[in-house]
């Protein structure tokens, strides 16, 4: 078994690598590093560790940005200082916290946790999106899309609408092009910013500056018409005719 520590306190890191090897010897501990930046180039360069312990304050943001900038499938045990964050990470399926400073009784219990539920891997990023989001009230800027073996990154000015079909939710690109991802359309509407993004029917959230034309429609609705060729011809729900127009003037 190996691990990956994020930790940025020289002290603290040195500790819980004492801790872990303690609980057992065996353990290989693959790096330690600091921050939200050389975390996200580690987990792209290096081959997954089994477990990763990670501290929820870094030197340069909230670990939780590691999720927003690439995929992490390993389980993750958050350490922390601060209640109220490890909380909130702990209602995170598939994974612990350990407050600070650390007990050698509670750090076994989580590793045997994590023994108990190896099975389960990778963590749904809405998960993390909506950490982050409730703790520095900023908004979702870009996507990380796995497609195939290669991994895709989308900034939020690359998407003209996000829609939901049979069961399923997709990104739609500038470019007409569509990929699947693992949001539905309530979450994103909580995690994109309201003055960019508005959800015109139950299945559609549509960019404002995607909008190339808006037609009066039968029944009081209206038509919107987006950028790329390839998006279709999208309604404005009767309900959502009224504040769809008080968004377009603000």
């Amino acid at each position: 078994m190996n691990c990956l520590i994020i930790e940025d306190e020289k002290v603290a890191a040195e500790r819980l690598s004492g801790l872990i090897r303690k609980y057992d010897s065996s353990i290989e501990i693959l790096n330690t590093i600091q921050s939200v930046k050389n975390t996200v180039k580690w987990l792209n360069e290096n081959p997954t560790a089994d477990l990763i312990f990670m501290d929820i304050q870094l030197a340069d943001g909230l670990s939780f940005e590691i999720f927003e900038q690439t995929i992490v499938k390993t389980p993750v045990i958050f350490t922390t200082a601060y209640d109220e964050y490890a909380l909130k990470a702990f209602k995170v399926n598939s994974i612990d916290y350990l407050l600070k400073p650390i007990d050698q009784s509670e750090l076994n219990s989580a590793i045997e946790k994590y023994k108990e539920n190896i099975s389960s891997r990778e963590i749904p990023t809405h998960v993390f999106d909506n950490i982050l989001h409730s703790l520095t009230k900023n908004y979702k800027n870009k996507f990380v899309i796995k497609v195939g073996e290669h991994i895709k990154v989308f900034k939020i000015n690359d998407v003209q609408c996000f829609y939901s079909m049979e069961k399923y939710s997709f990104l739609q690109t500038n470019a007409g092009r569509d990929y699947a991802i693992s949001y539905s359309l309530d979450q994103l509407e909580s995690l994109l910013d309201p003055v960019k993004f508005f959800r015109i029917n139950r299945k559609f959230l549509v960019s404002f500056s995607a909008i190339s034309d808006i037609i009066s429609y039968s029944s009081s609705r209206l038509l919107v018409k987006l950028n790329s060729n390839k998006s279709k011809d999208l309604i404005v729900s009767r309900e959502k005719v009224h504040d769809f127009k008080k968004w377009l003037e603000s």
